[in-house]
C-alpha cells in the first residue's frame, strides 16, 4: 500500500544529466508522480549559479533566481531526494556548492546567542540520498567508513533538522551490466512509489 501523497523535491547532484544518476532521477520522478506524489526536479548541471560562498557568513551573497527557486522548493517539500555519485569519497562539488549557497544561517539553521547549540530550521522534512559509486558499497562502508554518507546525513541534513535520512547505494557502477543497471532502476521505481 502506497504512502500518503507528499510534496517531493528531487535534486540531481551529478553535473551530467545523461549519466546513470540522470536515469535514476528520471525514473524516480516518473514513479513518484505515478504514485500520486507532487514532484519538482532540479538538475544542478543545467542550472547557472556560483557554487562558491565568496565571503563565508561575513557578508550577504545574493542568491541567483535559480537558487531561490530551489530554496523555495525545499521549503515546499515534505520529502527531499538527492541523487549523486560519490567522487573522492564524498559528494560532487556542484552539490556541495548548492548547500553552501542555500543552507545559510537564518534559513537552514540558526546559532543561539552565547551558546554552542543551534536551532534546526528545516525540521519536519525527511530525506533520501540515492548514491552511485565505482567502489563496492561494502568496501566504502568497511574500509573508507562512508565519509560522504556521514557528511550528507549527519553534518548537512540532520544538522538542519531533516530526518529521518535514508541512503541507498548502488555500485560498483563502472563494471555493471545492463541487467544490473535495470535492476537498480526497478528498485528506484519501488522506492519512489513508497516515498
Amino acid at each position: 500500500m502506497a504512502t500518503e501523497p507528499k510534496n517531493i523535491t528531487v535534486i540531481l547532484g551529478h553535473p551530467d544529466t545523461s549519466s546513470f544518476c540522470g536515469s535514476i532521477a528520471e525514473k524516480y520522478v516518473a514513479s513518484a508522480k505515478a504514485a500520486g506524489h507532487s514532484v519538482r526536479l532540479f538538475r544542478l548541471g543545467e542550472i547557472a549559479f556560483d557554487p562558491v560562498l565568496r565571503h563565508g557568513y561575513q557578508r550577504r551573497q545574493e542568491l541567483e533566481p535559480s537558487l531561490v527557486e530551489i530554496r523555495d522548493a525545499i521549503s515546499w517539500a515534505q520529502h527531499l531526494v538527492f541523487i549523486y555519485p560519490i567522487w573522492w569519497g564524498s559528494i560532487p562539488a556542484i552539490l556541495k556548492g548548492m548547500f553552501d549557497r542555500i543552507f545559510l544561517p537564518g534559513y537552514a539553521f540558526k546559532y543561539r546567542k552565547d551558546s554552542p547549540w543551534w536551532d534546526r530550521l528545516l525540521s519536519g522534512r525527511s530525506a533520501h540520498s540515492i548514491v552511485t559509486m565505482d567502489t563496492p558499497p561494502w568496501y566504502y562502508r568497511l574500509i573508507y567508513t562512508m565519509p560522504g554518507h556521514h557528511q550528507m546525513k549527519k553534518t548537512i541534513l540532520e544538522f538542519c533538522g531533516i530526518k529521518p535520512v535514508r541512503i541507498t547505494s548502488f555500485g560498483p557502477v563502472r563494471q555493471a551490466s545492463e541487467a544490473q543497471l535495470s535492476k537498480w532502476l526497478r528498485k528506484v521505481e519501488r522506492l519512489a512509489a513508497y516515498a
